[in-house]
């Protein structure tokens, strides 16, 4: 059998309130696998399991361990010597997250919201806390990280993990470009829309309209269009700024949608278009046609007058 591969674990541990759920959830949507209060003893079990077949992609991921004061077999000193050992013995990248806050401000949050001390369920909360400060306090000194929450929001701590433990193609946003047409509704789970009804019709195009913007001969006639370059050109730019951003706040999904009237020529082209441009920005986006099968109907596309080749 072979030896498991080393992996970067983060033991997330600290005082009950002060943030191990948001962090550990947070490190979760980063794309960090995630186990909280799991037995000390089933920790290298846990580290020695191979990931299920068709799944190798997982020996990446970090691994992040919430551990606390109510984890069976609570022992801050032999928990440092475990993590040391799994240093020297197995190889792997072992660091510690230690959340604190002040007592003032424990108090003051379970009783607002009216939850027991897990170490003082019939007694003041402040007794739970001298406990509990008692029981972690080699994990504190040893900690790498340590975060204090006492003045942070659930928002400011999220943003403290992104910025400590975020890591390069982990954390990115599933990113989706999507064709649609207006007249068959905008869609509900889009961040950006883009409207490409300014752009010259194919739909008025005999020879056009049973195409798709996939068509070479479709594509060529919107290209045409004397705004095309210098508008497209613009939302690419701007999408290659925000992605990043969009990216740095947290958010896990990214839908960019792009709608002409049917949904089948103008947004099927330009989704195309930028998508390719993103992927060679070093995105990874995937395009998703959701109108681009749907059969052409005249009664959804409005001429303006002027004649067949108008605008929609």
């Amino acid at each position: 059998m072979n030896a498991p591969t080393p992996k970067t674990i983060l033991l997330v541990s600290g005082l009950s309130g002060a943030g191990k759920t948001t962090a550990l959830k947070t490190l979760e949507d980063m794309g960090w696998e995630v186990v909280d209060n799991l037995p000390l003893l089933l920790l290298e079990r846990l580290l020695d399991t191979p990931v299920p077949a068709g799944h190798e992609e997982l020996d990446d991921r970090p691994l992040a361990l919430g551990i606390d004061a109510r984890t069976r077999g609570f022992d801050a000193q032999a928990i440092v010597q475990r993590i040391k050992a799994l240093r020297t013995r197995r190889g792997h990248d072992v660091e510690t997250l230690f959340l604190d806050c002040s007592d003032m401000e424990l108090e003051r949050r379970f009783a607002e919201t009216r939850r027991r001390h897990p170490l003082a369920s019939d007694r003041p909360a402040a007794h739970g806390l001298a406990r509990e400060r008692e029981l972690t306090d080699p994990l504190r000194r040893w900690a790498t990280h340590v975060i204090d929450t006492t003045s942070l929001t659930s928002n400011g701590l999220q943003q403290e993990i992104r910025n400590r433990f975020s890591r390069d193609g982990l954390s990115a946003p599933v990113l989706t470009i999507m064709s649609f047409g207006f007249s068959r509704g905008v869609p509900l789970n889009a961040d950006l829309v883009f409207d490409m009804r300014f752009l010259r019709n194919p739909h008025w195009e005999p020879d056009l309209r049973p195409k798709t913007g996939l068509d070479a001969d479709v594509s060529a006639y919107i290209v045409d269009d004397p705004a095309y370059e210098e508008s497209l050109s613009r939302i690419e730019e701007l999408l290659a700024l925000l992605l990043p951003r969009y990216a740095d706040s947290g958010k896990s999904y990214v839908t960019v949608a792009f709608g002409c009237t049917g949904g089948r020529h103008r947004s099927v082209h330009v989704a195309e278009r930028v998508a390719k441009y993103l992927q060679d920005a070093g995105f990874s986006p995937t395009v998703s046609h959701r109108n681009m099968e749907s059969a052409p109907q005249d009664s959804l596309e409005k001429r303006e007058p002027g004649g067949p080749k108008a605008q929609s």
